[in-house]
């Protein structure tokens, strides 16, 4: 599949365009570390669930879930869906610390949305990464949706706040959970800082990847308990149903 337009105004913060392909290590040519060869190869995700960007065969359908039981947040934005070469990139961010992958897939993220506001999505009041257990940070060192969060608040300037939400306890991890088990697994897991109040406001929570979207699930029912008026999903991917390609 061929890039996506909005991806031509990316312009990689690097005065020598020379540089490597950060996927194949070959001349990228271009303002960003990403050759075009690479670039087409990602596996851009167009046909999609219009409220959770779960991929459908189709644009502009709701998928069943989303229509039998509404989710708390109002839309998901994810560039992609979670495949290879993708995945791969996504792992060796936050399981290797390449920093680099992450920034880059931040930035490309950040322009998406910049062609997403342009075209009437509205823009958030504040970003809020997803808190990760204290456990998996002690041994990963540092939380992949606060980095993230971090670059996006940069490229589209918007505030991010990322002790505002809390993780209050440490949860089994998620992968080798269904769907269920999932939604049971975060049960009061989250919290707010203090006395915070989102009251009126519209924020945009942060993560990597939405697989069942339980976890977006609940935050945004916390946030919506908290007064926020809408809340949005940012992340670099959405998983497809297993089995689905």
């Amino acid at each position: 599949m061929n890039c996506q337009p909005w991806l031509k105004t990316l312009v990689y913060k690097c005065t020598n365009i020379n540089h490597s392909c950060l996927l194949c290590s070959e001349s990228a040519e271009q303002h960003y570390p990403l050759c075009v060869a690479c670039e087409q190869e990602l596996p851009w995700l167009d046909e999609q669930c219009l409220r959770c960007a779960l991929p459908l065969p189709m644009d502009g359908l709701t998928c069943a879930q989303c229509s039998r039981r509404p989710p708390a947040f109002d839309q998901v934005v994810a560039p992609w869906h979670y495949g290879f070469p993708l995945d791969t990139l996504i792992s060796r961010f936050k399981h290797n610390s390449q920093w680099p992958l992450g920034r880059l897939m931040a930035e490309m993220l950040g322009q998406n949305l910049h062609h997403r506001y342009l075209e009437g999505l509205t823009r958030p009041d504040l970003l809020l990464p997803v808190p990760l257990a204290r456990r998996r940070l002690r041994e990963r060192g540092f939380n992949q949706a606060s980095m993230l969060a971090r670059w996006l608040s940069k490229a589209l300037a918007i505030p991010c706040a990322e002790r505002l939400l809390l993780r209050t306890r440490d949860t089994p991890a998620q992968q080798h959970l269904d769907a269920r088990a999932r939604r049971r697994n975060l049960r009061h897991a989250f919290a707010l800082a203090g006395e915070a109040s989102l009251e009126g406001r519209h924020v945009a929570v942060v993560d990597d990847v939405l697989t069942t979207g339980a976890t977006a699930q609940a935050v945004a029912q916390r946030l919506r308990q908290a007064g926020a008026r809408r809340v949005d999903v940012y992340c670099l991917a959405r998983t497809a149903k297993p089995g689905q390609a």
